[in-house]
């Protein structure tokens, strides 16, 4: 019991005590970078909200060609319209979980700087 409550006790001081870990001397080592890790996630939900927009774009541009060579028939222009009324929902979804992300990112680096 005595162990346990001193080793919480040190605790702290032992995390203070090294707040760089080496991890800048590992990353520039194995090439993977030194930021610091909110920014890399940042960088990720970026890439990821960027990839989402343009598989929506191409499902907005599929369902105009879709419904431009639909040449009448009801059953095209009814599936260009799902296509393209999906493609401005995911847009909606998508912009908003951006925004969500940039502020939740955005809190956490100046909650930390």
């Amino acid at each position: 019991m005595a162990i346990s409550l001193f080793a919480l006790a040190l605790l702290p001081s032992v995390v203070l005590a090294a707040p760089n870990l080496g991890l800048n001397q590992f990353g520039s080592q194995t090439q993977l970078g030194t930021k610091p890790l909110t920014e890399t996630i940042a960088s990720i939900i970026n890439v990821a909200m960027g990839l989402l927009g343009m598989i929506v774009v191409l499902l907005i541009l599929a369902g105009g060609f879709l419904w431009m060579t639909a040449g009448g028939d009801e059953a095209k222009v009814t599936k260009a319209k799902g296509l393209i009324f999906g493609g401005v929902i995911g847009l909606a979804i998508i912009l908003s979980a951006y925004a969500i992300a940039q502020f939740v990112v955005g809190s956490l680096l100046s909650a930390t700087t």
